[in-house]
């Protein structure tokens, strides 16, 4: 017997969801697993069925639970893995090291990772108006765009895509295709490379719900939200080198962050 079973009829829908819902965080319902039958548990809580989908309906509103065709109702896997804050950028990493922003956030979560865990789609656009703004350019002007599609193992987790103007990186890896980092550093120290070494940045972080093509790129269930960053990053004297903007699936990720308090 379970420790549902001889449980009173609940009253409606909000109530049953909450019953399992606290399951689910006491670990009655583990992660991947599914759980039971909805004529099952309308029988157990003395509800109707259309009861039994409102409540289910809510916790996959909230992100706990998957409806899967011909599986049923699974219990969301919540492995987050460790984004971490300004350590990512460390210059030891990328400037005397090899390891790039995202590999930093896949050691620091204890996971593999290669290369061709992202992808890159590289083309010259017009700059939209956020771009422009930030770059002090008229809306329209030539920009060079990096986008990339990060997984890990075959989970998306994130897209970023980078702008730079065409004068600071033509004819540079940031501007090849190719799948993975740009190169032995990543686009951090081509930068340097090329004379505007990355000196300091701003990162601003909101969530929101994610669009048709997000939710399809990103393969989220229904309700989860997105954290969407958006970076510029500067030279020592302050000249803009990269504006770029990242979706990010909300459960995928901790975002951590070590900081001095300042006076």
């Amino acid at each position: 017997m379970t420790k549902e079973e001889g449980l009173m009829p609940v009253s409606g829908y909000r109530e049953l969801a909450a019953l399992l819902r606290a399951a689910i965080q006491q670990g009655e319902y583990p992660p991947g697993t599914t759980l039971p039958k909805q004529d099952e548990l309308a029988e157990r809580y003395g509800v109707n069925i259309k009861t039994v989908r409102q409540a289910v309906g809510l916790l996959e509103s909230e992100g706990l639970v998957t409806a899967i065709r011909r599986r049923g109702t699974i219990v969301r896997e919540r492995p987050p893995m460790r984004r971490l804050g300004a350590e990512r950028y460390s210059k030891k990493k990328w400037k005397f090291g090899d390891v790039v922003a995202f590999a930093a956030d896949r050691e620091a979560s204890g996971r593999p990772w290669a290369p061709g865990d992202q992808t890159n789609t590289v083309r010259k656009v017009e700059a939209d108006t956020e771009v422009a703004e930030a770059f002090g350019l008229t809306p329209g002007a030539p920009v060079y765009e990096r986008s990339r599609l990060v997984k890990d193992g075959d989970q998306p987790t994130h897209t970023l895509t980078s702008y730079y103007l065409p004068e600071h990186v033509e004819g540079t890896p940031l501007v090849d295709p190719t799948p993975g980092p740009a190169g032995r550093g990543g686009g951090f120290a081509v930068l340097t490379l090329q004379g505007y070494e990355p000196d300091h940045m701003t990162e601003t972080i909101f969530a929101r719900m994610p669009t048709p093509d997000e939710i399809e790129s990103l393969n989220l269930p229904s309700g989860e939200p997105v954290m969407v960053l958006t970076r510029q990053t500067y030279t020592e004297d302050n000249t803009l080198v990269e504006f770029a903007r990242g979706t990010h699936a909300a459960s995928r990720f901790a975002w951590t962050y070590d900081f001095k308090l300042p006076d």
